[in-house]
Protein backbone atom coordinates (compact mmCIF):
# COMPACT_ATOMS: atom_id res chain seq x y z
CA UNK A 1 0.00 0.00 0.00
CA UNK A 2 2.86 2.38 0.82
CA UNK A 3 4.35 1.86 -2.62
CA UNK A 4 1.01 2.58 -4.30
CA UNK A 5 0.63 5.84 -2.37
CA UNK A 6 4.13 6.92 -3.35
CA UNK A 7 3.36 6.32 -7.04
CA UNK A 8 0.26 8.47 -6.81
CA UNK A 9 2.06 11.36 -5.15
CA UNK A 10 4.97 11.37 -7.60
CA UNK A 11 2.81 11.28 -10.73
CA UNK A 12 3.48 14.31 -12.92
CA UNK A 13 0.94 17.09 -12.60
CA UNK A 14 -1.03 17.95 -15.75
CA UNK A 15 0.16 20.89 -17.82
CA UNK A 16 -3.39 22.27 -17.88
CA UNK A 17 -6.13 21.67 -15.34
CA UNK A 18 -9.67 23.02 -15.65
CA UNK A 19 -12.31 22.62 -12.97
CA UNK A 20 -15.83 23.90 -13.49
CA UNK A 21 -14.72 26.35 -16.17
CA UNK A 22 -17.63 28.50 -17.33
CA UNK A 23 -17.70 31.27 -19.92
CA UNK A 24 -20.67 33.35 -21.10
CA UNK A 25 -21.32 35.92 -23.84
CA UNK A 26 -24.36 38.21 -23.76
CA UNK A 27 -26.08 35.92 -21.29
CA UNK A 28 -25.43 32.76 -23.36
CA UNK A 29 -23.33 30.06 -21.71
CA UNK A 30 -20.61 28.90 -24.12
CA UNK A 31 -18.56 26.76 -21.71
CA UNK A 32 -20.58 24.99 -19.03
CA UNK A 33 -18.55 23.77 -16.04
CA UNK A 34 -15.80 22.12 -18.09
CA UNK A 35 -13.46 19.74 -16.25
CA UNK A 36 -10.31 18.82 -18.17
CA UNK A 37 -6.71 17.76 -17.59
CA UNK A 38 -4.07 17.95 -20.33
CA UNK A 39 -1.09 15.76 -19.35
CA UNK A 40 2.45 16.93 -19.96
CA UNK A 41 3.69 16.10 -23.45
CA UNK A 42 0.35 14.96 -24.87
CA UNK A 43 -0.96 16.00 -28.30
CA UNK A 44 -4.72 16.51 -27.92
CA UNK A 45 -7.20 17.57 -30.60
CA UNK A 46 -10.45 19.41 -29.88
CA UNK A 47 -13.41 19.00 -32.24
CA UNK A 48 -16.83 20.64 -32.24
CA UNK A 49 -19.40 22.39 -34.36
CA UNK A 50 -18.95 26.06 -35.25
CA UNK A 51 -19.92 28.09 -32.21
CA UNK A 52 -19.44 25.16 -29.83
CA UNK A 53 -16.86 27.05 -27.79
CA UNK A 54 -13.63 25.51 -29.11
CA UNK A 55 -11.86 28.83 -29.62
CA UNK A 56 -13.36 30.18 -26.40
CA UNK A 57 -11.79 27.28 -24.50
CA UNK A 58 -8.44 27.82 -26.18
CA UNK A 59 -8.49 31.55 -25.47
CA UNK A 60 -9.37 30.90 -21.83
CA UNK A 61 -6.40 28.56 -21.43
CA UNK A 62 -4.16 31.11 -23.18
CA UNK A 63 -5.34 33.86 -20.83
CA UNK A 64 -6.75 35.94 -23.69
CA UNK A 65 -10.34 36.29 -22.48
CA UNK A 66 -10.05 38.89 -19.73
CA UNK A 67 -13.21 40.71 -20.83
CA UNK A 68 -15.37 37.56 -20.85
CA UNK A 69 -17.74 36.74 -18.00
CA UNK A 70 -16.65 33.47 -16.42
CA UNK A 71 -15.81 31.38 -13.39
CA UNK A 72 -14.10 28.16 -12.39
CA UNK A 73 -10.56 27.00 -11.79
CA UNK A 74 -7.87 27.16 -14.45
CA UNK A 75 -4.21 26.23 -14.12
CA UNK A 76 -1.82 26.63 -17.06
CA UNK A 77 1.96 27.06 -17.42
CA UNK A 78 3.70 30.40 -17.88
CA UNK A 79 5.37 29.41 -21.16
CA UNK A 80 2.46 29.21 -23.60
CA UNK A 81 2.57 29.78 -27.37
CA UNK A 82 -0.47 30.23 -29.62
CA UNK A 83 -0.70 29.59 -33.36
CA UNK A 84 -3.78 30.87 -35.19
CA UNK A 85 -5.37 30.10 -38.57
CA UNK A 86 -3.67 33.16 -40.05
CA UNK A 87 0.04 33.52 -39.43
CA UNK A 88 -0.29 37.02 -37.93
CA UNK A 89 3.11 38.03 -39.27
CA UNK A 90 3.70 41.77 -39.17
CA UNK A 91 4.10 42.91 -42.79
CA UNK A 92 6.64 45.62 -41.92
CA UNK A 93 9.02 43.16 -40.21
CA UNK A 94 11.22 40.59 -41.92
CA UNK A 95 10.65 36.91 -41.21
CA UNK A 96 13.36 36.55 -38.56
CA UNK A 97 12.20 39.73 -36.81
CA UNK A 98 8.66 38.32 -36.72
CA UNK A 99 9.91 35.07 -35.24
CA UNK A 100 11.82 36.97 -32.54
CA UNK A 101 8.88 39.13 -31.41
CA UNK A 102 8.83 39.04 -27.62
CA UNK A 103 11.97 36.89 -27.40
CA UNK A 104 14.65 38.25 -25.10
CA UNK A 105 18.28 37.45 -24.46
CA UNK A 106 21.53 37.40 -26.38
CA UNK A 107 20.81 33.97 -27.85
CA UNK A 108 17.39 34.91 -29.22
CA UNK A 109 18.59 35.48 -32.79
CA UNK A 110 20.42 32.16 -32.78
CA UNK A 111 17.30 30.38 -31.49
CA UNK A 112 15.22 32.14 -34.14
CA UNK A 113 17.46 30.98 -36.97
CA UNK A 114 17.48 27.45 -35.57
CA UNK A 115 13.68 27.45 -35.35
CA UNK A 116 13.36 28.64 -38.96
CA UNK A 117 15.72 25.87 -40.04
CA UNK A 118 13.59 23.33 -38.16
CA UNK A 119 10.48 24.31 -40.11
CA UNK A 120 12.29 24.35 -43.46
CA UNK A 121 12.79 28.11 -43.81
CA UNK A 122 16.58 28.34 -43.53
CA UNK A 123 17.74 31.15 -45.80
CA UNK A 124 14.43 33.03 -45.61
CA UNK A 125 15.32 35.06 -42.53
CA UNK A 126 15.47 38.36 -44.46
CA UNK A 127 12.36 37.73 -46.55
CA UNK A 128 9.26 39.89 -46.13
CA UNK A 129 5.99 38.17 -45.12
CA UNK A 130 4.37 39.01 -48.49
CA UNK A 131 7.09 36.96 -50.18
CA UNK A 132 5.98 33.78 -48.40
CA UNK A 133 3.34 31.29 -49.52
CA UNK A 134 0.51 30.44 -47.13
CA UNK A 135 2.29 27.29 -46.01
CA UNK A 136 5.57 29.14 -45.50
CA UNK A 137 3.83 31.80 -43.44
CA UNK A 138 2.38 29.13 -41.14
CA UNK A 139 5.83 27.55 -40.89
CA UNK A 140 7.15 30.93 -39.74
CA UNK A 141 4.33 31.11 -37.18
CA UNK A 142 5.34 27.68 -35.87
CA UNK A 143 8.97 28.82 -35.69
CA UNK A 144 7.87 31.85 -33.66
CA UNK A 145 6.13 29.52 -31.21
CA UNK A 146 9.24 27.31 -30.89
CA UNK A 147 11.53 30.22 -29.99
CA UNK A 148 9.64 30.58 -26.72
CA UNK A 149 10.31 26.91 -25.83
CA UNK A 150 6.70 26.51 -24.70
CA UNK A 151 5.44 23.98 -22.21
CA UNK A 152 2.05 24.34 -23.91
CA UNK A 153 1.31 24.97 -27.59
CA UNK A 154 -2.24 26.07 -28.44
CA UNK A 155 -3.15 25.79 -32.13
CA UNK A 156 -6.46 27.29 -33.30
CA UNK A 157 -7.21 25.66 -36.69
CA UNK A 158 -3.68 26.51 -37.89
CA UNK A 159 -4.04 24.66 -41.21
CA UNK A 160 -7.66 25.50 -42.03
CA UNK A 161 -6.81 28.07 -44.73
CA UNK A 162 -4.26 25.88 -46.55
CA UNK A 163 -4.82 23.73 -49.62
CA UNK A 164 -5.09 19.95 -49.13
CA UNK A 165 -1.53 19.00 -50.10
CA UNK A 166 0.07 21.80 -48.07
CA UNK A 167 -2.11 20.84 -45.12
CA UNK A 168 -0.86 17.24 -45.25
CA UNK A 169 2.76 18.43 -45.28
CA UNK A 170 2.06 20.69 -42.31
CA UNK A 171 0.51 17.76 -40.44
CA UNK A 172 3.78 15.88 -40.78
CA UNK A 173 5.78 18.93 -39.70
CA UNK A 174 3.67 19.54 -36.59
CA UNK A 175 3.98 15.93 -35.52
CA UNK A 176 7.74 16.01 -36.13
CA UNK A 177 8.16 19.19 -34.08
CA UNK A 178 6.08 17.71 -31.28
CA UNK A 179 8.26 14.58 -31.25
CA UNK A 180 11.39 16.73 -30.89
CA UNK A 181 10.20 19.22 -28.30
CA UNK A 182 7.37 17.40 -26.51
CA UNK A 183 5.23 20.31 -25.37
CA UNK A 184 1.63 19.67 -24.46
CA UNK A 185 -0.42 20.54 -27.55
CA UNK A 186 -4.10 21.45 -27.83
CA UNK A 187 -5.09 21.49 -31.50
CA UNK A 188 -8.48 23.04 -32.26
CA UNK A 189 -9.81 21.74 -35.57
CA UNK A 190 -13.03 21.09 -37.48
CA UNK A 191 -11.38 18.28 -39.48
CA UNK A 192 -12.03 14.81 -38.02
CA UNK A 193 -9.35 13.21 -40.20
CA UNK A 194 -6.78 15.79 -39.12
CA UNK A 195 -7.58 15.02 -35.49
CA UNK A 196 -7.25 11.24 -35.72
CA UNK A 197 -4.07 11.30 -37.82
CA UNK A 198 -2.25 13.79 -35.58
CA UNK A 199 -3.54 13.40 -32.04
CA UNK A 200 -3.22 10.75 -29.38
CA UNK A 201 -6.43 11.95 -27.77
CA UNK A 202 -9.48 13.65 -29.30
CA UNK A 203 -12.08 15.65 -27.39
CA UNK A 204 -15.51 16.60 -28.73
CA UNK A 205 -17.03 19.78 -27.31
CA UNK A 206 -20.82 19.60 -27.28
CA UNK A 207 -23.16 22.22 -25.81
CA UNK A 208 -20.38 23.70 -23.73
CA UNK A 209 -19.14 20.43 -22.26
CA UNK A 210 -16.75 17.62 -23.19
CA UNK A 211 -19.12 15.16 -24.87
CA UNK A 212 -16.48 12.59 -25.83
CA UNK A 213 -12.92 11.95 -24.69
CA UNK A 214 -11.39 9.40 -27.08
CA UNK A 215 -7.86 7.94 -26.99
CA UNK A 216 -6.48 7.15 -30.47
CA UNK A 217 -4.50 3.98 -29.82
CA UNK A 218 -2.65 3.62 -33.12
CA UNK A 219 1.10 3.94 -33.78
CA UNK A 220 2.70 6.74 -35.78
CA UNK A 221 3.17 7.40 -38.63
CA UNK A 222 -0.52 6.92 -39.42
CA UNK A 223 -2.14 6.35 -42.78
CA UNK A 224 -5.58 7.55 -43.83
CA UNK A 225 -6.00 4.08 -45.33
CA UNK A 226 -5.77 2.39 -41.92
CA UNK A 227 -9.21 0.71 -41.47
CA UNK A 228 -8.97 1.07 -37.69
CA UNK A 229 -8.78 4.85 -38.07
CA UNK A 230 -12.12 4.54 -39.86
CA UNK A 231 -13.62 3.14 -36.67
CA UNK A 232 -12.40 6.15 -34.69
CA UNK A 233 -13.74 8.43 -37.41
CA UNK A 234 -17.22 6.90 -37.14
CA UNK A 235 -17.26 7.36 -33.37
CA UNK A 236 -16.21 11.00 -33.64
CA UNK A 237 -18.70 11.76 -36.40
CA UNK A 238 -21.45 10.16 -34.31
CA UNK A 239 -20.47 12.33 -31.34
CA UNK A 240 -20.73 15.35 -33.66
CA UNK A 241 -24.18 14.21 -34.79
CA UNK A 242 -23.02 13.34 -38.31
CA UNK A 243 -23.48 9.99 -40.06
CA UNK A 244 -21.49 8.69 -43.02
CA UNK A 245 -24.62 9.02 -45.20
CA UNK A 246 -24.62 12.77 -44.60
CA UNK A 247 -20.95 13.46 -45.20
CA UNK A 248 -19.98 15.07 -48.49
CA UNK A 249 -18.02 13.14 -51.09
CA UNK A 250 -14.49 14.53 -51.01
CA UNK A 251 -13.00 11.89 -53.29
CA UNK A 252 -10.26 14.09 -54.71
CA UNK A 253 -9.30 15.32 -51.27
CA UNK A 254 -9.21 11.76 -49.95
CA UNK A 255 -6.95 10.72 -52.81
CA UNK A 256 -4.60 13.51 -51.78
CA UNK A 257 -4.73 12.19 -48.23
CA UNK A 258 -3.95 8.59 -49.20
CA UNK A 259 -0.42 8.78 -47.92
CA UNK A 260 1.22 8.38 -44.55
CA UNK A 261 1.72 11.34 -42.27
CA UNK A 262 5.30 10.95 -41.08
CA UNK A 263 6.72 12.06 -37.80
Amino acid sequence: MATHTEQLTTEAAPTVRLRGLTRSFDGRTVLDHVDLDLPAGQLTALLGHSGSGKSTLLRAIAGLDHEVVGSGGLSAPDRVSVVFQDSRLLPWRRVLDNVLLGADGKEAAERGRAALAEVGLAGRERAWPNELSGGEAQRAALARSLVREPELLLADEPFGALDALTRIRMHGLLRELWERHRPSVLLVTHDVDEAIVLADRVLVLDQGRIGLDLAIDRPHPRSYRDPLLGEYRERLLAALGVTEDHTEDHTDDKNDKDQEVHQ
